[in-house]
């Protein structure tokens, strides 16, 4: 009688722990859903990068939206960021998440019209999203198992950001002056799908500076030549591959803005991302980081993003979120 109680005793707390195991996961799981997917947070942070003396730029840093046209507390948190009145917006694609996710991201960037911006492309632009076993992403980069042809209206939505004044720098260069600072921007489009041109960098940014009036070396006056112009560069990228980032660095990018990773949308306290779905170091999944290659360093920022996939609507440990970059002097 003894051993059979005691077998009972051991049944009845296996299945009292799988009992409460399973309430955790569920717990886990409605927190993760319904509560820290929509939990929007803005992450502030200080970057020492411009010429001493310089006044401050303010960079929003927008990635990731995912947007569906129901999403509208994710639409209006987004326009409530125009309060913050930035310099500069820096979007880093994957912007759509649904084929009618145009909508929504009109409504939701319509207050920031007239504020300089570039932009970028994600995968999502491109295609919409697709039901996929979460576990795949152990594997490897999602990119390495299916690339479907282009479906969302990726011309509408250039035409939302060229109506707000914004600059397009799929595997182009561009300039801005802002504050006093004269910004370099180089970028590519989505390495995630292949769609880079890194080859096609080192002509756009030797066409940008050969085209730049104040670039030249014959000044008008003795004054202006002993004082010439601070410069930044600034690199940009939807996803955050190292061979992307090294011909960044490589082409003299002092700051470095991406997304893609979600911050590995579902992490561990105390231990982090699980995976990252490209090649950059679990460690700089998101936030701001250095980033070296051979003798030069950049600052890397990294979005954790807005939004999900609208199949895997859930984040763990990663409240999604925006990013207010204040440069200042070095």
């Amino acid at each position: 009688m003894t051993a059979l109680r005691r077998a009972g005793e051991g049944r009845q707390l296996v299945g009292t722990s799988l009992a409460a195991a399973g309430a955790l996961g569920l717990a886990v799981f409605a927190w993760g859903a319904l509560v820290e997917r929509t939990r929007f947070t803005l992450r502030e942070v200080s970057v020492p990068v411009l010429a001493p003396g310089s006044p401050p730029i303010r960079v929003l840093h927008l990635s990731d939206l995912h947007m569906a046209p129901w999403q509208r507390n994710k639409q209006e948190w987004v326009r409530s960021l125009a309060a913050l009145k930035p310099d500069l917006i820096v979007d880093t694609g994957d912007n759509l998440g649904h084929e009618d996710g145009v909508r929504g991201i009109e409504y939701a960037l319509a207050p920031f019209r007239g504020i300089p911006g570039v932009f970028v492309n994600g995968s999502n632009d491109y295609v919409g999203p697709q039901l996929k076993n979460p576990f795949t992403y152990f594997g490897g980069p999602s990119s390495r198992r299916s690339i479907r042809p282009e479906e969302l209206d990726t011309d509408a939505l250039r035409r939302v950001f060229v109506d707000l004044g914004w600059t397009d720098i799929n595997n182009a260069a561009e300039s801005l002056d802002l504050n006093g600072t004269h910004v370099e921007f180089f970028g590519v489009d989505d390495p995630h799908i292949g769609r880079d041109r890194l080859d096609l960098i080192t002509r756009a940014i030797d066409d940008l500076r050969a085209n730049d009036p104040l670039g030249d070396d014959v000044w008008p006056d003795p004054e202006e030549a002993a004082a010439p112009r601070s410069t930044l560069t600034v690199g940009v990228a939807h996803a955050p591959y190292q061979r992307v980032l090294n011909s960044f660095v490589n082409h003299g990018a002092q700051l470095i803005l991406a997304g893609h990773t979600h911050g590995g949308q579902v992490c561990v306290p105390g231990f982090g991302a699980l995976v990252t779905n490209c090649d950059i170091p679990r460690r700089q999944v998101k936030g701001l980081s250095l980033w070296n290659h051979g003798l030069r360093t950049a600052f890397l920022n990294v979005s954790a993003g807005l939004g999900t996939s609208i199949y895997a609507p859930v984040r763990f440990a990663c409240p999604p979120e925006a990013t207010l970059l204040t440069l200042t002097a070095a």
